[in-house]
């Protein structure tokens, strides 16, 4: 773990992740597969976040040439997770643009208040220009299923990120994060 602190984004917890293709599509198939319905997704740059939410589980899940594809039926998205070769017959792909598109950052974070306790907990991909590809955003205790202020916090909601840490990083629940009194935006 390092304490980093982001422009835009206040001070983050980051725990670093692995970035292989195997690594990364156990982690998105985990997340999408089984957590669909407790999650936001999109992408968090300067002046736009999306914060989209699965209409349903997804129908597939399924990797091709690099590209993990998640398909909810009447949209889908596709993140680079792996070596993207294009087709050598007709377009191959410049190495240069394939390890520009490629995973090369994986990491799940909790955003800190000015007290240092976490009130918001996540997981992003970056590409290898470090661009944002991905942010899912976890259940926050501090929050309502449909993203009001909750009157008190509801800890069973860090059930994700706890599961999260132990499976991906080996690492148990921290008492840390469920030390903030309220939620800090």
């Amino acid at each position: 773990m390092k304490t980093v602190e982001e422009m835009g984004h206040g001070v983050l917890d980051v725990f670093p992740l692995e970035t292989s293709e195997e690594f990364l599509l156990r982690l998105l198939t985990d997340i999408f597969e089984n957590h669909w319905s407790g999650i936001r997704f999109g992408t968090m740059v300067q002046g736009a976040v999306f914060e989209i939410a699965a209409p349903n589980p997804p129908q597939r899940i399924s990797l091709s040439d690099g590209y993990v594809t998640v398909d909810f039926g009447p949209w889908h998205f596709h993140i680079c997770i792996g070596e993207y070769r294009g087709s050598r017959r007709k377009t191959p792909i410049d190495p240069a643009l394939a390890a520009h598109r490629r995973t090369s950052r994986a990491e799940l974070y909790r955003k800190l208040n000015g007290e240092g306790a976490p009130t918001s907990w996540g997981m992003r991909l970056f590409n290898g220009k470090d661009e944002q590809q991905l942010t899912v955003f976890l259940p926050n205790p501090f929050l309502t299923e449909d993203h009001k202020i909750a009157q008190t916090p509801d800890w069973s909601r860090l059930c994700l990120w706890d599961h999260l840490r132990r499976e991906f990083l080996g690492l148990a629940p921290d008492d840390k994060d469920r030390s903030a009194a309220g939620f800090s935006h």
